[in-house]
């Protein structure tokens, strides 16, 4: 069994219209889901992906209303990492960040800045796996968001993470403190850096956890696969979507496993993702409740065509 890179990484927002805002209109992502998070339906929880919602390409978001800024440290993802296809697409995302007044910092080919809620984001040139593109009027295709490269997260000691990375999950070594989930489909990595001295605090601009990728048919495995190795994790459990595997690595980062189906056309034809609240089965009865307690949002493509 080996894992297929970065399935999608999840992270907690204050502001939902924001949110929307920033990652439909600036990032230019296209907003494929718009549901509830199953153990508190009466939060959102909001789907950002390429035009099919593809694994790789899918960054999510829990929203708590008025959230208070969080702050990344031991344990924690800090920074979300895309690809791009050259060094011009570098330059339009510089050029495009500062025109919206998006501040930013560059460094050769890489281009790093953050959401209004201080989540990071950085930008490299990787053309290793096929791109995964979302469709936008100001964002020629060449030139957009390619899907995920990796994550940075912040450990004390990485060593602590290696057996679990190596012996159980199939990573292999990619550098100092880093280590590179790849199958054959897709790859991605997590590298460890630093901590900062504060105390970590989750809120608003933080990531929740990162997911890996795997198909539907290896993804059951995964449960005895960790527990033969001394893992705890929780069983299979099933997001709608996709289904799921979480545990702690031990530097401290909540991982997932998530398999490839249904997807999220398993409600809407692909031309109609993100356009209404979807719940999962077991809420469909308490929909109209569920709705009155979620801040409105706007369809963005909707928007776009009648703008």
């Amino acid at each position: 069994m080996q894992l297929d890179g970065i399935h999608h990484v999840t992270c907690i927002t204050g502001d939902a219209p924001g949110n929307v805002h920033f990652y439909t209109a600036v990032m230019g992502l296209r907003l494929v889901a718009k549901s509830v998070n199953q153990d508190d339906p009466t939060v959102y929880h909001l789907f950002y992906a390429d035009e099919h919602g593809d694994p790789g390409s899918d960054i999510t978001f829990f929203e708590y209303p008025g959230a208070a800024r969080g702050r990344a440290g031991q344990g924690m993802v800090h920074r979300v990492v895309w690809r791009v296809a050259s060094p011009e697409a570098i330059d339009f995302w510089e050029q495009r960040l500062a025109d919206l007044r998006v501040e930013s910092r560059r460094d050769g080919d890489v281009l790093i800045f953050a959401d209004p809620e201080g989540l990071e984001h950085e930008l490299i040139v990787s053309t290793v796996d096929a791109p995964l593109i979302a469709e936008h009027p100001e964002i020629p295709p060449g030139l957009a968001l390619h899907g995920f490269e990796g994550v940075r997260a912040y450990s004390r000691d990485p060593e602590r993470s290696r057996r679990v990375l190596e012996d159980v999950m199939g990573a292999v070594p990619a550098g100092a403190g880093c280590w590179e989930l790849r199958g054959d489909r897709r790859g991605g990595w997590i590298r460890y850096e630093d901590p900062p001295a504060e105390t970590p605090v989750p809120g608003a601009g933080t990531v929740h956890h990162v997911a890996w990728a795997t198909s539907v048919e290896e993804h059951p495995k995964w449960v005895e696969r960790l527990r033969s190795n001394g893992v705890q994790s929780t069983p299979v459990i099933d997001r709608h979507y996709f289904h799921s595997i979480y545990f702690r690595e031990p530097s401290g980062v909540l991982f997932e496993i998530a398999d490839d189906g249904p997807g999220f056309t398993v409600d809407d034809p692909i031309e109609e993702l993100g356009s209404r609240i979807i719940l999962p089965p077991q809420f469909e009865q308490h929909r109209a409740a569920i709705e009155s307690m979620l801040t409105p949002l706007p369809d963005p493509r909707s928007a776009r065509t009648h703008s």
